[in-house]
């Protein structure tokens, strides 16, 4: 068994789960990265320094054994679980009435029923010092248009969350959601392609510019290290201000 603390990722080969990863293992903290493209993860791993302990599964966190087969992979690699971060998740945008039932099944499924799943089968394994930090969204937060099941998918993994850190806190187990709002990455990239979806995202922050991965993983890092052994039950936006301020910036009215 390692002495180092170890971490399970899931959405590990993303934008924003690469980022998660590369801070964790900055910490010191061993990896099992997970994702749909044993490619992509064996892209991380190669481009990680040389001495980084991170090791992957390619699974598909929606699959029915997936939860059971990615701890059994982390334990049998490494001998304990710490933390989870439970990354992945569907990004479907729809109106309400515009959503179908498979959109439902597909966000539901893959956003809410396989983070629970997962936590459901790690905490058992879990102790004294662990965390659970789960992606959430700003839109959990305050809602968005055209975002229905996504914006109640992302409030449920609230509900989930301050429920787990509230029975399993007694345990040294501390569990939060850290919640950025568009975070440009490979799978968002697309939209910075239109110069007034840039401005207007820009424009809505006091700092004046996107989102970036590293911003969110900081904070993830941050909630898994010793120094955030207090912080218990949270929705941290990582949103330049935004959720709070409703702010639209001089330069954009300029």
């Amino acid at each position: 068994m390692t002495e180092q603390k170890v971490a399970i990722v899931t959405g590990a080969a993303g934008g924003i789960g690469a980022a998660i990863v590369r801070a964790l293992c900055a910490d010191g903290v061993a990896v099992l990265g997970t994702g749909r493209s044993a490619e992509k993860l064996a892209a991380l791993a190669a481009a990680l320094p040389q001495d980084t302990a991170f090791a992957f599964v390619a699974a598909d966190i929606g699959d029915e054994d997936a939860p059971g087969r990615i701890v059994a992979e982390a334990l049998a690699r490494f001998g304990r679980v710490d933390h989870l971060v439970n990354n992945a998740g569907a990004g479907v945008w729809a109106s309400v009435h515009d959503t179908s039932d498979a959109m439902l099944d597909e966000v539901i499924g893959l956003s809410l029923r396989a983070p629970f799943r997962l936590c459901r089968a790690v905490l058992p394994h879990m102790g004294m010092g662990s965390a659970v930090v789960t992606i959430g969204s700003t839109f959990g937060i305050m809602g968005g248009m055209d975002g229905g099941i996504y914006c109640a998918v992302k409030a449920g993994l609230t509900g989930l969350t301050q429920t787990m850190a509230a029975q399993y806190g007694e345990q040294g187990i501390r569990s939060n959601i850290v919640a950025p709002t568009v975070v440009r990455t490979p799978m968002t990239d697309a939209a910075w392609d239109y110069p007034a979806f840039q401005r207007i995202n820009q424009g809505l922050t006091p700092f004046y510019r996107d989102c970036a991965p590293e911003d969110v993983a900081h904070v993830v890092a941050f909630l898994c290290s010793d120094k955030g052994e207090y912080i218990n039950g949270q929705v941290i936006a990582v949103d330049g201000g935004w959720s709070t301020t409703r702010m639209i910036n001089s330069r954009f009215m300029g």
